[in-house]
């Protein structure tokens, strides 16, 4: 769940992204998975989906780093994070989320989706066993 405050607005990277509203500084704690609220889908699951759930997982969700029988789709607006190759969020560990520098009110937050994938970044539905 992400534990600071953000909004969603059109993103010059892609669709639609989350911006900071207020200055982040830089360590800052960004996103921390709650297994209350983020899901963890089983792949079976996951893989039995048709039509618009199963495009929208393809789209949001993420293997699972701990247990690959496992995807991750996030709770709130953390899902909708873009990413850059020079991402101003840190998340290289898979229950938390740091700043990597200060970020300005109005930035929009962005990570390094090669973190979630072992052989580089693919939206799950375009990955072929």
């Amino acid at each position: 769940m992400l534990l600071v405050d953000t909004y969603l607005d059109k993103s010059s990277i892609q669709g639609i992204g989350v911006f900071a509203k207020h200055r982040i500084p830089k360590g800052t704690l960004i996103w921390k998975l709650d297994p209350r609220f983020d899901r963890r889908i089983p792949v079976d699951t996951y893989e039995s989906q048709i039509g618009p759930v199963k495009s929208y997982l393809d789209r949001y969700s993420y293997p699972d780093r701990h247990d690959p029988s496992f995807i991750v789709f996030e709770a709130d607006d953390a899902r909708y994070m873009n990413h850059d190759d020079e991402p101003n969020c840190d998340v290289s560990s898979s229950e938390e989320t740091y700043a990597l520098r200060d970020i300005a009110p109005g930035e929009e937050l962005t990570c390094n989706y090669n973190h979630f994938f072992e052989d580089g970044f693919d939206f799950l539905g375009d990955r072929h066993p």
